[in-house]
């Protein structure tokens, strides 16, 4: 069995091969040979009370790559100025994140893999392959809202699936923004522009990207919007209803397969889960008004991909791809394709396997 941290993920897995292994689980998916549980949280009053303790998991299979993964993650969750979400595990700036993955030949307990790089990449990835099939062929000039990792592997995602000229980067704070203009630019031989309005992010670019940890809307405009550009998102709440409207044409990536809620769920950011703790301590979470990943208005990524549905019909339909679902398929496609790399290559260190095996019927 290997322990994969996250610097020889990074050192394994680039871009291109992450968008490869997401359309080998798609495959799967639309032949019947993969399968997804969307993320689920557990939400728990914590030690400090401006904040929560989160549980999130998710699972997937493909059988191709023969693998089952679940990823999990525990998080202190706070809201220091009730706009963003801010995140730790035992304090801040460390994090907890992890990938457990499966054979499913034989059951054999094949890796654990921080899941750091890969939740970056994986989430860029499905919103390179939105830009892929939604977006103008000839789509040269991204516009980003945010500038940390989202932001930057959307773009670089998009930079594999378009011929990419121009990108326009906002963040609040200003060093945040040119710093990321500095380092894309320099990574990816591509003129990036560090810009000081929200408005001068969407005006002229044909792909614009919300990237940010926002609890409200970031960009509610579409009088901004040029004719034909693609929109997509991280958060469920970062695009207005009014862009939403203007949109010809809107695909999520994947259904829910919680569909119905059990009672004591509740949904909170976008995602279904069980929350513990007195009312008043409930009532401290805020909860975007907003929500995109839910509504009739959409249709799905899988019957693009499987052709029932038309996609892009016109250069000058604006098409909105809604990033969220299938995540559980993710992690497990992306992490099998990263332990093969591992074994490979020799990276990841070997730790034994009968550690996690018993001889006793559980």
């Amino acid at each position: 069995m290997l322990l994969i941290n996250n610097k020889e993920v990074e050192q394994l897995l680039d871009m291109r091969s992450c968008l490869e292994a997401l359309e080998i689980g798609y495959d799967d998916l639309l032949k019947g040979d993969a399968v997804y549980r969307s993320r689920l949280d557990v939400w728990v009053p914590c030690e400090r009370p401006d904040g929560y303790y989160r549980w999130g998991t998710m699972e997937g299979a493909s059988r191709q790559l023969g693998v089952f993964a679940i990823r999990m993650k525990s998080d202190i969750i706070h809201w220091p100025d009730g706009i963003t979400e801010e995140k730790y595990c035992i304090r801040p700036g460390t994090f907890c994140g992890l990938v457990l993955l499966f054979s499913v030949r034989n059951g054999e307990p094949l890796a654990i893999i921080n899941d750091g790089i890969l939740q970056h990449m994986r989430v860029g990835a499905c919103a390179g392959l939105g830009a892929k099939y939604l977006s103008r062929s000839d789509a040269s000039v991204v516009g980003i809202f945010g500038s940390g990792g989202m932001a930057r592997s959307y773009l670089e995602a998009f930079n594999e699936v378009r011929k990419l000229e121009r990108v326009k980067v906002y963040s609040p704070t200003k060093a945040h923004r040119f710093a990321y203009a500095e380092e894309m630019g320099e990574k990816l031989g591509l003129q990036v522009e560090a810009v000081d309005r929200p408005e001068a992010v969407v005006r002229g670019s044909h792909i614009v990207a919300t990237c940010t940890d926002s609890t409200q809307v970031v960009f509610g405009e579409p009088e901004w919007l040029e004719e034909g550009a693609h929109i997509t998102c991280v958060r469920a709440c970062e695009i207005g209803p009014k862009v939403v409207q203007r949109c010809d044409l809107s695909i999520k990536l994947g259904r829910n397969t919680v569909d119905t809620m059990d009672e004591g769920m509740v949904r909170l950011h976008g995602n279904v889960g069980y929350i513990a703790g007195q009312p008043e301590e409930r009532s401290g979470i805020p909860n975007p008004e907003v929500d995109n990943y839910r509504g009739g208005f959409f249709d799905y990524f899988m019957d693009l991909k499987a052709q029932k549905i038309p996609g892009r019909t016109s250069p000058r339909q604006v098409t909105f791809f809604i990033n969220s679902g299938t995540q559980g398929l993710q992690f497990a496609v992306c992490a099998g394709r990263v332990y093969q790399l591992a074994k490979e290559k020799g990276v990841g260190r070997e730790i034994p396997t009968e550690w996690f095996l018993q001889d006793i019927r559980d």
